[in-house]
């Protein structure tokens, strides 16, 4: 079964433009994520999608192979699935173009996940929180399981909520999402055809669309958490840890 991975690299950021072009460390930002994305074993491929040609350009620079996609995608699951519409794959991982420190391991069990569970669609990865700090903060995704290991919901907000302590309860109760995904291709494509949901609206979470539509979410459990790169503060100390 052919497994690829795709790399959504988007030039625009809000929060910090231009990020995946930033070189402060001598090499690309999504050059990092790339190279670190190759060193997974189950993949065949690895590819990049991309709505700009400086993008493109330095892409053929470290010699990743790059497509160009439309400029209109509102996500980079959209992008990605005009990437794949033509290519010959089964399964279809995404990487988030800002995340130069993910563990290849982390990759390899999520393909795993989708090659051991023939039944699911689309697998997530999970992990525990370290403290009661990350699990208030609204820019850390959390995510209820069942006990098969599904994802019930994700939140922005505390869940689930601790009513003995009015918030927070056992750290040991909660999880926290990641944002790297497994599809198989023809999940993928239907995928992207639907409308966002009212939650996905309300949270801004597009993976609750799976969920609103009725579809299931396998996910996996890793001890290896790197945060991607969203500010120019963030990227500062990739660039510290890189250099040491």
């Amino acid at each position: 079964m052919k497994i690829i991975a795709v790399i959504p690299a988007r030039y625009e950021s809000v929060r910090f433009p231009g990020k995946v072009l930033a070189k402060d460390t001598g090499k690309y930002l999504i050059q990092h994520t790339y190279e670190q994305v190759c060193r997974a074993e189950l993949l065949e491929k690895v590819v990049i999608a991309t709505d700009s040609k400086e993008v493109l350009d330095a892409c053929g620079q470290f010699g990743a192979d790059c497509v160009m996609t439309a400029e209109t995608h509102q996500s980079g699951t959209d992008r990605i699935a005009e990437a794949v519409e033509k290519i010959d794959a089964q399964i279809i991982i995404n990487v988030q173009g800002d995340e130069p420190e993910i563990e290849p391991a982390n990759i390899n069990l999520l393909a795993q996940l989708m090659l051991d569970n023939q039944n699911a669609n689309m697998a997530t990865l999970i992990a525990k929180f370290e403290t009661a700090e990350q699990i208030a903060n609204p820019n850390i995704v959390k995510v209820i399981i069942d006990k098969n290991r599904f994802a019930k919901y994700f939140s922005r907000a505390v869940i689930p909520y601790c009513r003995k302590t009015d918030g927070i309860g056992n750290i040991e109760d909660y999880y926290r999402h990641l944002g790297i995904y497994a599809y198989r291709k023809e999940f993928l494509l239907r995928l992207t055809r639907l409308p966002a949901g009212k939650l996905e609206n309300i949270e801004q979470l597009e993976q609750l669309r799976v969920l609103e539509f009725g579809h299931n979410i396998l996910t996996g459990l890793v001890s290896a958490v790197a945060d991607g790169i969203d500010t120019p503060q963030q990227y500062a100390e990739f660039v510290k840890r890189y250099n040491k």
